[in-house]
C-alpha cells in the first residue's frame, strides 16, 4: 500500500491535484500504473468438483458457491484448470499446482499423489509467465524470459523440464495427446500425436514441434479441448478465426461434423475475431464488437442458448450484449466475464461448478451466487477458477 504522505500528492492526468477525496483502486493505477503492483490484490476462488483437491481448499466436498483455496492469498495473476488438477502463477512469479499428480501432471517428480492444497512446483523458481490449459498427462508453461516448459506424461520428468533451447515461445495450450504454442514472431507449432487431426498437419504426428499445414507467421492466439476426441481453434492477428481437429457435434463452426486435418475458417468467417476458448466438445469465442458466440454440443445448455440443441455454426447466447470480455470452455459448461467485471456461468452443474449454489443445469448465461463486478480471469474444466480483484475506495 503506498505511504499516504505520498497518496496525498497525487495529481491526475491534467496535474490537477486530487485533494482529499475518495478514489478507486482503478483510477489511481490508470494515472500511476507504476504502483499497481502496490494496489492491486488479485484472490482466487474456486468452485465445484473436488474429487481430487483440485479446489485446493484442503479437502475432498465438492462447493457449489465460489470459496478461496486454502493457500488463501491476494497475489494471484493468472490460472489454468483441468478435470482433476490446477495450475496458477502468482505476481511474485511462483507456479503453484494443486489436486491430482496423474502421471506427474502437478510437476512434483511423483505421480499419483493427491494435493489438495497448492504447493510449488519442482523446478520451483520466481520467473514464471504464463501457464497454459492444462491436460489431465502433464503440464506446459512458459517462463519471463521466453523459455518452454513441460512436465508429465510422455515427458523426460515428472517435473516441469526445458523444451529445445528457444528463448521466443509466447501462448500454449496443451491437448490430451499434444500440444500446440504461438512464437513471438506469429508462427503456430505443434507436436505430439495427431489423434483426430489436432496437429493440423495434415494427419503428420511428429515428436518435435512443426509448424501447422496453415502455416504463417500471424497467430494471435491458440486453444485446444481437454478430452480425448480434441479438436482446436486459433486466431490470427487479422482476426480471423480457424479451427481444426475431432468435429463431433459441430464444434468446429463448419456447418457439418465433418473431421478437419488442417485449419479451416468457421461457417461465420469474419475477421473480427478477439478470443477464443475450447470446451470439451464445444467452442465459445468473443468477436471485438464484444458479442459472445457459440458452437457444438449443447446436451446439457452449454451454448448459452436456451435450449438443448447442438450447433454446428457459431451463434450468439440467449444473454446477447456486446460487452463480453473473456471466455473458458469447461467440460460441460462455460464460464464468461464481462467489461463490467460481472462473472456469468452456464451449462451442466452436477458439481455445483456454475457457483449458483445448487446444482440444476442452466441453458441460459447466470451470475454466480457470489456475484460482484470485479472478475479479472476465469477458467473452467469439471470445476471452475477464477480471480477478482478488490475494488476498495482509497482515502486520499
Amino acid at each position: 500500500m503506498p505511504n499516504p504522505e505520498v497518496v496525498t500528492n497525487y495529481k491526475d492526468s491534467d496535474g490537477v491535484d486530487l485533494g482529499k477525496k475518495l478514489i478507486s483502486k482503478d483510477y489511481l493505477i490508470s494515472v500511476y500504473p507504476q504502483i499497481a503492483d502496490q494496489l492491486i490484490t488479485p484472490e482466487l476462488w474456486v468452485w465445484g468438483h473436488n474429487a481430487q483437491g483440485q479446489l485446493g481448499t484442503n479437502d475432498t466436498t465438492d462447493r457449489a458457491t465460489p470459496v478461496t483455496t486454502f493457500a488463501g492469498g491476494s497475489n494471484w495473476k493468472q490460472v489454468s484448470a483441468d478435470s482433476s488438477h490446477c495450475a496458477a502463477i502468482k505476481t511474485d512469479g511462483t507456479l503453484w499446482t494443486w489436486g491430482n499428480d496423474y502421471y506427474g501432471t502437478l510437476g512434483l517428480n511423483s505421480v499419483n499423489v493427491t494435493k489438495s492444497t497448492p504447493v510449488t512446483t519442482f523446478t520451483g523458481g520466481t520467473n514464471w509467465k504464463y501457464v497454459s490449459e492444462l491436460s489431465i498427462l502433464g503440464g506446459l508453461a512458459i517462463k519471463t524470459d521466453g523459455t518452454l516448459w513441460e512436465w508429465g506424461w510422455g515427458q523426460p520428468a515428472y517435473y516441469p523440464t526445458q523444451v529445445g533451447s528457444g528463448t521466443n515461445w509466447k501462448q500454449s495450450s496443451l491437448s490430451y495427446y499434444n500440444r500446440a504454442v504461438i512464437k513471438t514472431d506469429g508462427t503456430l507449432w505443434t507436436w505430439g500425436d495427431d489423434n483426430f487431426g489436432t496437429l493440423g498437419t495434415n494427419n503428420v504426428s511428429s515428436a518435435t514441434p512443426v509448424t501447422t499445414f496453415a502455416g504463417g507467421t500471424n497467430w494471435k492466439q491458440v486453444a485446444s479441448s481437454k478430452v480425448f476426441y480434441t479438436h482446436r481453434a486459433a486466431i490470427k492477428t487479422d482476426g480471423t478465426l480457424w479451427t481444426w481437429g475431432n468435429n463431433y457435434y459441430g464444434k468446429l463452426g463448419t456447418n457439418d461434423t465433418t473431421q478437419r486435418n488442417t485449419p479451416v475458417t468457421t461457417f461465420a468467417g469474419g475477421s473480427n475475431w478477439k478470443q477464443v476458448a475450447c470446451g470439451g466438445s464445444h467452442t465459445a469465442a468473443i468477436k471485438t464488437d464484444g458479442t459472445l458466440w457459440t458452437w457444438g454440443n449443447n446436451g446439457n445448455g452449454n451454448l448459452g442458448v436456451n435450449d438443448t440443441t447442438n450447433r454446428a455454426t457459431p451463434v450468439t447466447t440467449f444473454a446477447g450484449g456486446s460487452n463480453w470480455k473473456q471466455v473458458s470452455g469447461g467440460t460441460y459448461h462455460t464460464a464468461a466475464i464481462k467489461t463490467d467485471g460481472t462473472l456469468w456461468t452456464w451449462g451442466y452443474n452436477g458439481y455445483g461448478q456454475l457457483g449458483t449454489n445448487d446444482t440444476t443445469n442452466r441453458s441460459t448465461p447466470v451470475t454466480t451466487f457470489a456475484g460482484g463486478t470485479n472478475w479479472k480471469s476465469v477458467a473452467a474444466s469439471y470445476h471452475t477458477a477464477a480471480i477478482k480483484t478488490s475494488d476498495d475506495l482509497i482515502g486520499i
